[in-house]
């Protein structure tokens, strides 16, 4: 069985409901995952926006969150989460800070990309990491990837 991430607050390729947004409660979203491979040790959680600022003429991949050393235990995080998995660490995201950050787009509708990577190991304490410092880490650790996007506009 393949690895599977999915949400109950919206669908792959649906738009992601207003209370995961900077326009609603900025709530992260409920995610499960099934399918882990054989020898998973750990899991990393990545969120960000590869059309920033503007889907037309994107210039940067904005990261909303970064979590790893998520226990292979662990079937998902619930919405809002306040409690990670034990052992679960966080990275910074693009705001400068741990935690998640809900889509917030300045033009356009924008697609965020939700991805969770089955790693072989247990990584080593990197502090509060980027998104590269994590990818570097997990370089050659990657046993399989899923992946759910959801997209957002403004209402507003």
């Amino acid at each position: 069985m393949a690895l599977t991430l999915a949400s109950l607050a919206f669908a792959h390729l649906a738009a992601i409901p207003t209370q995961y947004t900077c326009e609603g409660a900025d709530l992260s979203p409920p995610l499960a995952w099934t399918g882990l491979p054989a020898g998973t040790r750990s899991l990393a959680l990545i969120v960000d926006d590869p059309d920033a600022p503007d889907p037309a003429a994107p210039k940067m991949t904005w990261v909303h969150w970064v979590l790893y050393n998520i226990p292979p235990t662990a079937a998902g995080l619930p919405e809002a989460v306040r409690s990670l998995p034990v052992g679960t660490r966080e990275g910074i995201n693009d705001w400068r800070r741990t935690g998640y950050g809900g889509p917030c787009p300045p033009i356009g509708r924008h697609r965020y990309f939700h991805k969770l990577y089955a790693l072989d190991v247990v990584l080593p304490d990197l502090g509060r990491p980027t998104k590269a410092q994590l990818e570097k880490a997990m370089a050659g650790h990657i046993l399989e990837q899923a992946e759910l996007v959801g997209t957002y506009q403004k209402h507003r």
